[in-house]
């Protein structure tokens, strides 16, 4: 930090021994030095080091109290007298031309004290060192340098090791008439996760309504503050999946689908005013009706998955096991796909649509009309007549035209 001549200072800044670092975690040694250098000679009374890191929330309305939780302090005053001169008055003499470096040092606390530096909307855990220069008659000078706190985060605890699932269900209506239901069931094989890895989603998606639905799959970041007794959330989606639709009377089935953990902050758990959480919102879109969404929660870590073999194998080994239970599809649908089956290809139930995601969102939006037209009676396709039949076709023609 460079001041103006009218400090007489010519440098006042922090200086950590390891600038290159990343983060620091509990119980780290963190050094650095305060470095001084005069303009004009100057008197100095005294140079203190301070540490600190709070979290903080702000409440949008300006009138409303910001709420603090503090989770280091430490200060320390840097003895001068081992470089600089003093005079009669007590007072530390800076010249000129001389760079001057005051070390310092400190450790941070042991684990569970501290929490992971995090910057938000509302609020922002942050931690910094800070230098105060106590100049004679004078307002003392400040300049400060804030560091990062990561807070490791394995996540192979036993708690995060466990499967995570859940179902919900969702009634239909038209116009206040039933109009069927639809219903999600998940799963995935584990709640704790590190960026870049994959989610294997296992879940089955239901649609007995008359409209057609869209399964998907977010990933979304929760920010939790807490200020005036109150809790506002704040959601983000972070990253997205989606799956094929369903139209009324069929069922859907993911196994083992894959969707990958973007760049994040590790979850922020231990801070009593913030609150980082993470999950994974499975969810139908219903054209003209609330979304049916059920959640599952995740936690993103530091310290990545150390399991032995391939999650791959042992997803699908789970979903043999654990999804067999669910119902079959409609047994309508099951009896005229099992009546009306035709040798070759087998004619879709509807004509692939190969417009953008975009587009296809505005067809089920505006009630799927489009796709419903298209639907195929289930009329087998046109037989080919094979190479060697219009050949003898052609043949018998020429010999009849010959006679």
């Amino acid at each position: 930090m460079v001041l103006s001549s009218a400090s007489r200072l010519r440098l006042f800044r922090v200086v950590f021994s390891e600038p290159g670092r990343a983060f620091y975690s509990s119980g780290d040694k963190l050094s650095g030095s305060v470095q001084l250098e005069a303009e004009q000679p100057c008197r100095v009374a005294g140079l203190r080091v301070t540490a600190a890191g709070c979290a903080r929330v702000q409440p949008r309305k300006k009138r409303g109290r910001s709420q603090e939780v503090e989770y280091l302090k430490y200060d320390e005053d840097v003895r001068l007298e081992e470089a600089l001169s003093s005079d009669s008055d007590g007072c530390f003499l800076l010249p000129v031309g001389k760079t001057f470096s005051f070390q310092f040092g400190f450790e941070l606390p042991p684990p569970g004290r501290l929490v992971s530096s995090f910057r938000g909307k509302l609020g922002s855990v942050r931690y910094y060192v800070r230098a105060e220069l106590r100049r004679p008659s004078k307002h003392a000078l400040q300049c400060e340098k804030e560091f990062q706190v990561e807070e490791p985060l394995d996540v192979n605890r036993a708690d995060l090791l466990a499967p995570v699932a859940a179902s919900a269900q969702k009634k239909v209506t038209c116009m206040f008439i039933p109009d069927g239901q639809v219903s999600i069931s998940a799963q995935i094989d584990r709640k704790g996760f590190c960026e870049g890895e994959d989610i294997f989603i296992n879940a089955k998606f239901e649609n007995t309504c008359s409209r057609i639905v869209v399964p998907k799959a977010a990933i979304i970041a929760k920010h939790l503050y807490a200020v005036d007794g109150r809790t506002k959330v704040l959601r983000q989606k972070l990253s997205a999946v989606r799956g094929n639709h369903i139209i009324s009377g069929m069922c859907d089935m993911w196994q083992g689908r894959t969707i990958k953990v973007p760049k994040l902050k590790p979850s922020l758990l231990g801070c009593d005013i913030i609150q980082v959480d993470y999950a994974l919102m499975i969810y139908l879109h219903i054209p003209g009706s609330e979304k049916l969404t059920l959640e599952l929660p995740l936690v993103i870590g530091t310290i990545p998955f150390s399991g032995v073999g391939s999650r791959t194998s042992s997803m699908c080994s789970q979903a043999g096991s654990s999804w067999t239970s669910f119902p079959s599809a409609p047994p309508s649908y099951s009896n005229i796909h099992r009546d009306l089956r035709v040798d070759g290809p087998r004619t879709p139930l509807l004509h692939d649509y190969d417009g953008t995601e975009d587009e296809e969102e505005e067809e089920l939006l505006s009630g799927g009309s489009h796709l419903l037209r298209t639907a195929s009676p289930f009329n087998g396709p046109t037989p080919r007549l094979s190479t060697r039949t219009r050949a003898e076709g052609g043949a018998s023609a020429l010999h009849r035209n010959l006679t």
